[in-house]
């Protein structure tokens, strides 16, 4: 059975940190890309970060270039968002996701409708 697990969510005041993990079971992470999406109230689904399956090359949305770093251990099929410098409005249901390598994924790999696999979320709330 595929399945997706995140963890390392919880409350954190303005310019804290947390790192999320996305724990993978039922299939190996290596062949497939991943992503980190998240969804405020009210507001669409967006897509935060993403991780190759094969050369690691990585994307960011501009609103968390130079906060936020994906990196996965393949060994431990486990990939992780550090995120630093935490801003409210970085408040979300965070949820990861896997999908095979596809042309429509390379074109716009931060797309949730390219992504097959979906964990469950976990909640990042930046507050004071």
């Amino acid at each position: 059975q595929v399945q997706l697990v995140e963890s390392g969510g919880g409350l954190v005041q303005p310019g804290g940190s947390l790192r999320l993990s996305c724990a993978a079971s039922g299939f190996t992470l290596d062949y497939y890309a991943i992503g980190w999406f998240r969804q405020a109230p009210g507001k669409e689904r967006e897509g935060v970060s993403c991780i190759s399956s094969s050369d690691g090359v990585t994307y960011y949305a501009d609103s968390v270039k130079g906060r936020f770093t994906i990196s996965r251990d393949n060994a431990k099929n486990t990939v992780y968002l550090q995120m630093n410098s935490l801003k409210p409005e970085d408040t979300a249901v965070y949820y990861c996701a896997a999908a095979l390598p596809t042309v429509r994924l390379r074109v716009n790999p931060l797309q949730p409708h390219n992504y097959d696999y979906w964990g469950q979320g976990t909640q990042v709330t930046v507050s004071s």
